[in-house]
């Protein structure tokens, strides 16, 4: 019988108070740093919330840090009015088709393609692949002009599918690479045992892979969620109104409605970070997908 081997525990060594502080004072100015450039990339975003909560004559005489020393020119009256908008409304609701639909259809279709890519034989997958992989160098400019005559031949141009069917077009190259790199990283064996065992591919696909992906697949729908809701140019073309298109239109056509752009551009923002929020935790990973063997 075999005696029960004890654990050893190596105490740590103890740590005098000044090798603490110098180890405080070496990280300081990379802290520091990084708190200063951090506090300067969220001056413009709180300027656009000053902003949106101040009069219009206030703006125009002052600058938006003047509510610093008047308080009581903040109102929501600006928020007010906005969100009994119809146009806004029917802008944000339009900017969630898009956004939501072609970030939907690429985790899908890239998923799919991603787990071919990685665990599937079939004739000429390798040069597939590095055409989807030259695929993400071409710009999506040089296509707007010629998808646009082709979506209007298919009567579909100026409607909300065209942009989803653009993005998701775009947006592919990228699911495909990054899913792919993440889901060759799975251990084969798992695969093996499951196909052993009798399970289909899609089963396969659908009760591990997915599973296990979900980091790089959070991921991804981040990256396009983002992409999607801030664009202008594809929906400025296509002749679709979302959000950035309606907050556009006021700019170019009443360039002193600060009172207008200031809160519907805040109301842009919100909404795509409090996705990233909600996913952050996934974020890192996949970002770090199929680096690591």
């Amino acid at each position: 019988m075999v005696a029960d081997v004890e654990t050893v525990v190596v105490p740590r060594p103890h740590e005098s108070l000044a090798a603490r502080i110098l180890r405080s004072l070496a990280k300081a100015p990379v802290q520091i740093l990084l708190a200063v450039i951090g506090l300067l990339w969220l001056v413009p975003t709180i300027g656009l919330f000053i902003t949106s909560i101040v009069p219009q004559s206030a703006i125009s005489t002052a600058g938006w840090w003047r509510v610093f020393t008047h308080p009581s020119l903040a109102t929501f009256s600006n928020y007010s009015a906005l969100i009994h908008d119809a146009g806004l409304t029917s802008a944000m609701k339009t900017t969630a088709y898009i956004a939501v639909g072609n970030t939907a259809l690429v985790v899908v279709a890239g998923a799919l393609a991603g787990y071919a890519f990685a665990w599937l034989d079939f004739p000429g997958r390798d040069w597939l692949f590095i055409g989807v992989v030259g695929l993400l160098v071409v710009p999506l400019q040089m296509a707007l002009i010629p998808m646009f005559r082709l979506y209007s031949t298919l009567g579909i141009g100026g409607t909300v599918l065209s942009v989803i069917l653009f993005h998701a077009a775009f947006g592919l190259p990228f699911a495909i690479f990054l899913l792919r790199n993440f889901f060759v990283g799975i251990p084969k064996d798992i695969l093996e045992s499951a196909r052993i065992d009798g399970a289909s591919e899609m089963r396969i696909f659908l009760r591990l892979i997915l599973p296990l992906g979900l980091p790089a697949i959070a991921s991804l729908a981040i990256f396009q969620f983002l992409w999607t809701w801030n664009d202008l140019i594809v929906s400025l073309t296509f002749g679709t109104t979302p959000i950035t298109v309606w907050i556009y239109g006021h700019f170019r056509e009443f360039s002193q409605s600060i009172d207008v752009i200031a809160p519907a551009s805040f109301l842009s923002l919100l909404i795509p970070l409090a996705v990233f929020f909600a996913f952050q935790r996934y974020f890192v990973q996949g970002l770090l997908a199929g680096s690591v063997k």
